[in-house]
């Protein structure tokens, strides 16, 4: 049976600022890889966390069917807030422990909706640290920035 991994980065030219999403999809079986599929976006005006949330949503949304996956992140807002706050923030009315409005609450509730779905398992690694495949995502997020640059 294979394994599916999604390694995913978002990137912002000033913040806010022109900014890119992007998602490395990887199936792979004992080790080897057996497909991959890189996709990516961007936005004129955006921020790093809406991005990082975007390449996450945009991930999981491409996989075809209901699948078991892990998704890699080097962001601590995205695997907190999906692990960690969501689950308050859904029973107090998309309010944080402060009782505010939870930012982004239209891409959580979107990331909440493309992850239900699935079997999801969420891990951090450390970005920019020399992880091919989170690098590889890193390349991809700046690639989707690139056309709202100046």
């Amino acid at each position: 049976m294979s394994e599916l991994f999604i390694y995913t980065d978002g990137a912002c030219s000033g913040n806010p600022g022109p900014g890119g999403w992007g998602a490395l999809l990887l199936a792979k079986e004992g080790g080897k890889l057996l497909k991959s599929r890189e996709l990516c976006g961007g936005e004129a005006d955006t921020t790093n966390n809406r991005m990082e949330l975007t390449a996450a949503i945009e991930g999981l949304n491409a996989l075809e069917r209901p699948s078991s996956v892990t998704v890699i992140t080097d962001s601590n807002y995205v695997k907190d807030g999906i692990s960690k706050w969501m689950h308050g923030w859904k029973r107090n009315g998309w309010k944080t422990a402060a009782k505010k409005p939870v930012k982004n609450v239209e891409l959580w509730k979107a990331l909440d909706e493309a992850q239900a779905r699935h079997q999801v398992s969420w891990k951090w690694v450390k970005g920019h640290a020399g992880h091919t495949e989170n690098e590889l995502a890193d390349d991809l997020a700046n690639k989707g920035m690139k056309p709202f640059k100046a």
